[in-house]
């Protein structure tokens, strides 16, 4: 490893590091909203302890689990059940979206800005 490849490597590592630990530290929000076709239709407190929710969606019901800081689509109404095999969110940048029945789900920020310097 020459000169010039350890200051590449070190600047490397002084951008990334910054930016996984602002990743990886970054403040969950206690506050789910459920969308369909861009109207709010329903508000989910995180810090409750688990619970089901149904709301209707384009192709039929979509089931909801929400607690514990996070959320997830259990199941719903579409052919391949993309929707339900994407997991828990729990990160104000993260956003379940099911196109096949129209539904969005957002972790509400703590802030009032997307992004912070």
């Amino acid at each position: 490893m020459n000169k010039s490849d350890k200051i590449l490597v070190s600047i490397l590592l002084t951008i990334l590091i910054p930016i996984l630990i602002l990743l990886n530290f970054s403040s969950s929000s206690n506050l789910a909203i459920v969308y369909y076709e861009n109207n709010e239709i329903l508000k989910i407190d995180l810090k409750k302890a688990e619970q089901e929710y149904e709301v209707n969606g384009y192709n039929g019901i979509v089931k909801i689990k929400a607690g514990n800081g996070k959320i997830k689509v259990v199941e719903e109404t579409s052919k391949n059940h993309i929707c339900s095999k994407q997991g828990y969110i729990d990160k104000p940048y993260e956003t379940i979206i099911c196109l096949p029945n129209k539904i969005v789900i957002k972790i509400a920020s703590d802030s009032e800005y997307d992004a912070t310097l």
